[in-house]
């Protein structure tokens, strides 16, 4: 079943939108849609990363990030956020 649905977004972003969805041959519904059902997937919903982030994870020792952290309040910050 079919609803519809307005939204108020900032025109530049329905714009960007509108030309990639022209790009990937969909609509903007079919878009919006689409990003939807991603976002409400048990695989997105189990995540807490991006799949960049988590592959990411790791390539960096916790000691190095540390060191970094004494000499970068902006790492000292964001490590603290994670605890």
């Amino acid at each position: 079943m079919e609803a519809k649905l307005t939204l108020k977004l900032d025109k530049t972003i329905i714009e960007t939108a509108k030309r990639y969805a022209e790009k990937n041959d969909c609509n903007l519904s079919k878009l919006v849609e689409s990003f939807l059902k991603s976002l409400a997937s048990p695989d997105t919903l189990s995540k807490k990363y991006s799949p960049l982030v988590e592959s990411l994870t790791g390539i960096i020792s916790e000691d190095e990030a540390k060191k970094w952290a004494d000499e970068d309040p902006r790492i000292r910050n964001l490590l603290a956020k994670e605890q």
